[in-house]
């Protein structure tokens, strides 16, 4: 039986004439795309450029570099105790990119600790890579200083190791709390780590993040560690990570909050009590003699109104105690006292 569509041809698509405009052929929908079939590999354009761009637009923000300086000096204090060796940390740098990105450059193998900063309430991940691992493992076992760790590939890491290094991810956590308290006194507690950056998606792969790039170098060994936190996790304090403050004080400082405070609850103020109020005519007030009578329609223990600066604040019993005259409050001191 033969095929009644075998001769079938498909008709030809009608041409726009050139006397009505130019004619928007297929090179031109891939020239205004970016999509090139001849040469794959050259530089992207039109729409495509624009979708796909790897330039992020960023600020700036000054005050988490000064964190990062901050935390050098305490995790390299904390690093000297737990491995007894000298030790030197370097802030690389602190540079913003995809979150997306940042994870497929991650050499590994490797180790990613997923934190979770409790006030803000998200994530965030320090990446350990393979030279630093096997350096803080070889010096918490007792391995030869200067000597370079061999890197064994092939094998998964370790319970042991893994427990190792989460020690040390802890404290460059705990020193990153200590050193953002001068901005905003954050908890951060490590959730899990991780070998694989897949289990590590705390974000999209097209959201900006914040890594900080931090080297430790252990007497001829060591490695990197990056600190990554997106920006929907520092979007509470973003306000104040772009400030830009001079010197080693920043943010608010303490002494002088405390003593303004000392001075503040040793502050005199005037205190007033009304007795009682009346409307009166302009006219009886002008007329008003020494020794005339004004009523109040006031009580000898009726609870009288107490002000400050003209706004009131409750309300009092009025008296005398060692010969002053004195006032007993019978409601809360409140702004939004009614009468």
């Amino acid at each position: 039986m033969s095929d009644d569509f075998d001769d079938f041809e498909l008709p030809e698509p009608p041409k726009v004439s050139s006397e009505v405009g130019e004619t928007f052929d297929q090179a031109g929908i891939d020239a205004l795309f970016g999509f090139d079939l001849v040469t794959p590999t050259a530089q992207k354009s039109g729409l495509k450029a624009v979708i796909e761009s790897d330039v992020i637009s960023h600020e700036r923000l000054p005050m988490l570099e000064v964190v990062c300086e901050r935390m050098v000096r305490t995790f390299a204090t904390s690093m000297r105790n737990l491995t007894s060796d000298a030790i030197d940390v370097h802030l690389e740098e602190v540079t913003s990119t995809r979150f997306g990105e940042f994870m497929n450059r991650v050499a590994l193998p490797a180790m990613l600790g997923v934190f979770k900063v409790r006030e803000w309430e998200n994530y965030g991940v320090v990446t350990v890579d393979s030279g630093l691992i096997y350096a803080v493992v070889d010096a918490l076992l007792g391995g030869r200083k200067g000597n370079e760790p061999v890197r064994i590939d092939g094998r998964a890491f370790t319970t042991i190791e893994t427990s190792l290094v989460s020690r040390m991810v802890q404290l460059a956590l705990n020193d990153f709390a200590a050193s953002f308290e001068a901005i905003e006194p954050i908890g951060i507690e490590l959730e899990r780590v991780e070998t694989s950056p897949r289990f590590a998606a705390i974000a999209g792969p097209s959201n900006i993040a914040a890594v900080a790039t931090f080297r430790v170098d252990m007497e001829g060994r060591g490695g990197k560690f990056s600190v990554v936190l997106p920006h929907a996790t520092i979007e509470p304090v973003r306000g104040k990570l772009l400030q830009r403050f001079m010197g080693e004080k920043l943010g608010r400082d303490r002494i002088w909050e405390a003593h303004m405070a000392n001075e503040l609850w040793q502050t005199e103020i005037i205190m007033d009590v009304v007795l009682g109020e009346k409307v009166m005519r302009l006219n009886d007030v002008m007329n008003l003699a020494v020794g005339q009578t004004i009523g109040v329609n006031r009580g000898p223990d009726d609870a009288l109104e107490v002000h400050c600066g003209g706004v009131p604040l409750g309300r009092a019993h009025i008296g005398q105690r060692c010969s002053n005259i004195a006032i007993r409050m019978v409601t809360d001191i409140s702004k939004g006292f009614s009468r």
